[in-house]
């Protein structure tokens, strides 16, 4: 059986055919037929271990993993122009999403992203790699991220997210640039908020 951590094979008489997965807490729980020898399970455990292991890795890059998306999203949407010095993981950003310092090109993330979907991650990505050109959330910071075609469902999530987690752990485009104090954020559509 794979290493892990704590697994719990739940047995039904009710399941047929089928086996699922899936993680609950710091446990994994697997779902099989009452009628399956040990054998099976041994080996439908280590089967759905095995899956859950690959989603992981899909959905929680390593930092460079990370990088690489970086580069790839910076040759797709900004012409190769943003160059990251690095980009990683962070635990520390607690009401931001990502940040970025142009100065010496670093990109941090959220490791709350880590288990999005992989669109919303590209967003923030980009959005930060966008800070490389164009630092202030102005105009041209915005153009920079009009060809990104999930921008609106990514920022809708971002939010929905941020709204059901409650104030203070939310997120916001201002302060995101670590350098400069930007208070004013024009949105695409040229309005603007105050955050």
């Amino acid at each position: 059986m794979a290493d892990e951590g704590e697994v719990e094979v739940r047995r039904s008489r009710r399941r047929r055919r089928t086996v699922s997965a899936y993680r609950e807490g710091g446990r994994t729980i697997v779902l099989i037929p009452a009628r399956f020898t040990k054998a099976e399970e041994r080996r439908w455990v280590d089967a759905m271990l095995g899956k859950l292991a690959d989603g992981d890795r899909r959905r929680r890059p390593s930092d460079e993993q990370l990088a690489d998306r970086a580069a790839e999203l910076s040759a797709q949407h900004l012409g190769g122009l943003a160059r990251p010095s690095s980009v990683r993981w962070v635990t520390n950003q607690h009401s931001r999403w990502g940040s970025c310092t142009p100065a010496d090109a670093t990109i941090r993330i959220s490791d709350r992203l880590k288990g999005m979907p992989g669109y919303v991650l590209d967003y923030v990505l980009l959005h930060e790699l966008a800070h490389l050109l164009q630092p202030a959330h102005d105009r041209a910071f915005w153009r920079l991220l009009e060809g990104y075609p999930r921008l609106e469902r990514a920022r809708g999530y971002l939010e929905g997210v941020a709204a059901t987690v409650g104030p203070g752990a939310g997120w916001s485009d201002a302060g995101d640039v670590d350098e400069g104090e930007p208070v004013e954020d024009v949105v695409p559509g040229g309005s603007i908020r105050l955050f």
